[in-house]
């Protein structure tokens, strides 16, 4: 617990040093090594804008959010082309529109369209133990299709089946935690920290070793989950409401269930995307990817393939779907809107704080798994995961171990390789913006009459329900 204390103390010390200091020690001479701390002002600015101007002006919010995401995104890029000068601002915007936005908003497309197309039916009603067994089977679903693809695949049957209850936002709180974040732990296809992880010579069932911190946290937190639920769930009958089933017993189907074809198309170019980088034919001689050069910036070949399979599965449900499916799913097409413009800001406006993460990384002394953990996790609170883990993996591999698991990056021992998967997986949950599904659960919910807490309402129950499963996780295995 001494380490764990004087280590709380080095990261506050960390995040409120200088980064001129920190960055100076490098010796890097990238222009981008150099960026001053305030250039992260609108990031902080747009995350304030989300948790606050639903709550204070929900309607103006609603019809001006692209006025708000471009207002904070210009003044990132001017002052940073004024800076660093115009070709560098124009290749870092590119490059994160291009390699980073792209790929997210077209995967979390193709899911969302997808989804929309299988309808659940039956009369399963949402009861503590029908809920406990459904997040169950959600959280190990997530690491077979992915979180995103286990959360669009599963929110609206979640959201059917307690549609009867009043008090059910903490049902759609503890899918978020479960589902769209823990469940994605056991396979790099679960979550893309643990894809890169894969392409940097991590072997493919080396997840697995997560299992024991898996099950421990989806012991505590369905626990948790089954009498708050409970509660709720009497409140609810003593106030007369019933769920509405046309006979006894359960009569349970999928609308629409062909999808799963589309999805598995989408599961397998996710991993194309992964695999294919380290075949020759899709590799320059000096390692690099080959791609479509715009402007200095490349669009890799299995970037490409994957956004066009994904795409033709999106294309080819629709066409293949009865649209009554979509009606009975009450689909439309404000939460994908919703996330796609916030989203190109928080990715644009989030590069000052990456690029300074990437440069003072290495040299914050962060050597211990418990240290990895933690960092790790809370940065990918807020920022990116991927290259969040890229990040720590890095500078893990930099440390010098000869025992371990043999990478690209260096030998990492087996316990630090895990504390860095744990966190960039795990504390995706802690915010809306800590993971790709996060945001799209929230808007899908609200949607559908579910009222969810705001950004900061949600930030207190993260806080107040998985730190103390995070740090139960140091005690067991980091410490």
């Amino acid at each position: 617990m001494k380490k764990f204390l004087a280590f709380c103390a080095l990261l506050i010390a960390a995040v409120s040093y200088s980064p001129f200091s920190i960055l100076a020690a490098t010796g890097s001479e990238s222009p981008a090594a150099k960026v001053p701390i305030w250039f992260c002002v609108p990031f902080a600015g747009l995350l304030l804008c989300i948790a606050i101007f639903p709550l204070v002006k929900a309607a103006w919010w609603e019809k001006h959010q692209p006025l708000v995401v471009a207002f904070w995104c210009l003044l990132f890029i001017c002052p940073f082309a004024i800076t660093f000068g115009a070709d560098m601002a124009a290749e870092t915007i590119l490059e994160c529109l291009l390699n980073d936005y792209l790929t997210f908003i077209v995967l979390l497309f193709g899911l969302f369209c997808v989804a929309g197309n299988i309808s659940f039916e039956g009369d399963l009603a949402g009861s503590p133990s029908v809920n406990v067994v459904f997040l169950a089977i959600g959280t190990f679903l997530s690491s077979c299709i992915g979180t995103t693809g286990a959360s669009m695949l599963m929110v609206r049957p979640m959201i059917k089946m307690n549609s009867w209850r009043k008090r059910k936002s903490h049902i759609m709180i503890f899918f978020i935690f479960l589902i769209s974040n823990i469940g994605g732990c056991l396979t790099p296809i679960g979550d893309p920290p643990l894809l890169m992880g894969f392409m940097r010579g991590i072997p493919f069932f080396w997840s697995l070793h997560l299992l024991p911190m898996l099950l421990v946290n989806m012991m505590v937190l369905l626990t948790v989950f089954y009498f708050i639920d409970k509660h709720n769930y009497r409140k609810d009958i003593a106030e007369g409401m019933r769920p509405d089933i046309s006979k006894p017993g359960t009569n349970i189907r999928l609308e629409g269930a062909h999808n799963i074809i589309y999805l598995v198309m989408i599961i397998t170019a996710v991993i194309l995307s992964g695999f294919l980088p380290s075949l020759p034919a899709f590799s320059n001689a000096d390692g690099t990817v080959r791609g479509i050069s715009l402007d200095g910036v490349v669009l890799g070949f299995p970037s490409i393939i994957e956004i066009i399979i994904i795409l033709l599965a999106a294309f080819l449900s629709f066409r293949t779907s009865d649209p009554q499916n979509r009606i009975k799913n009450h689909f439309t097409w404000g939460a994908i809107r919703e996330v796609a413009v916030l989203f190109v800001g928080i990715f644009i406006t989030m590069q000052p704080a990456l690029m300074i993460l990437k440069a003072a990384g290495p040299e914050l002394g962060i050597s211990m798994p418990f240290q990895m953990f933690w960092s790790t996790g809370l940065l990918s609170s807020f920022l990116d995961n991927t290259p969040t883990y890229l990040v720590f993996l890095t500078t893990a591999g930099s440390l010098g171990f000869t025992n371990g698991i043999a990478t690209a990056v260096g030998v990492i021992p087996a316990q630090l390789l895990t504390a860095i998967s744990c966190g960039a997986v795990f504390m995706g949950a802690n915010t809306y913006i800590g993971n790709a599904p996060n945001f799209m659960v929230k808007s899908i919910s609200d949607e559908n009459g579910i009222r969810m807490p705001s950004f900061f309402g949600y930030l207190l129950r993260s806080f107040t329900f998985l730190i103390p499963v995070f740090v139960l996780d140091m005690l067991l295995f980091f410490l």
